[in-house]
């Protein structure tokens, strides 16, 4: 993720966009093009309208409604009494730590990004809240290149490519079926998490 938007650049190597060196695109045009949602949401001061928009302040509220129904948190803003004008601060939060995860997928929806990194989306909530951010994260991720960073096997089980972890080295690498065939680390990790589902 922080080679990807050049935070710090390859000691060998390279990563290629489209067959050309990143190193070759300015700053601002490379990060224009990557979407990110982290672990630990941000909600900025302002309205729920501004704080979706951030990533496109001339967005309409017609696009602004519809990022936000098709991240599942439309009807919960609509439910408040100034709905999308709703103020929200330090003093003033009125969203869960789900639902402000929600509201930062729908602003990287709307930025409409060629490459979308979600780091850890999942982690920090529930597993009803895990359901409605997975529906967002299926949004999210359609129609664009995408990396999903989990620990949570839900969020990667349809990926075209799964990279396993361990301790910073790469030990498997496939798809889902290949890995669990494999019957190695990422299979076990897979039975222990759904064991009980």
């Amino acid at each position: 993720m922080n080679l990807m938007n050049r935070f710090y650049d390859v000691d060998n190597g390279v990563i290629k966009y489209d067959g050309i060196d990143i190193r070759k695109f300015d700053l601002d045009s490379l990060r224009s093009k990557v979407g990110i949602v982290l672990q630990e949401s941000v909600l900025f001061s302002g309205t729920i309208a501004d704080n979706i928009r951030f990533g496109k302040p001339d967005a309409t509220m017609d696009e602004v409604i519809t990022v936000a129904k098709t991240t599942h948190i439309h009807e919960f803003i609509d439910s408040l009494p100034d709905k999308y004008e709703t103020h929200v601060d330090d003093s003033n939060d009125v969203f869960s730590v789900g639902q402000k995860q929600q509201i930062s997928i729908a602003r990287t929806i709307l930025s409409n990004p060629e490459i979308l990194i979600l780091d850890e989306a999942t982690s920090n909530v529930d597993t009803v809240t895990e359901q409605q951010i997975q529906y967002a994260m299926e949004a999210a991720i359609a129609g664009r290149t995408s990396f999903v960073i989990a620990h949570r096997l839900k969020t990667i089980l349809n990926a075209d490519k799964i990279v396993v972890l361990k301790d910073g080295e790469v030990i498997e690498e496939g798809t889902h079926h290949e890995l669990v065939a494999a019957g190695g680390f990422y299979s076990e990790l897979y039975h222990n998490q759904f064991v009980f589902e």
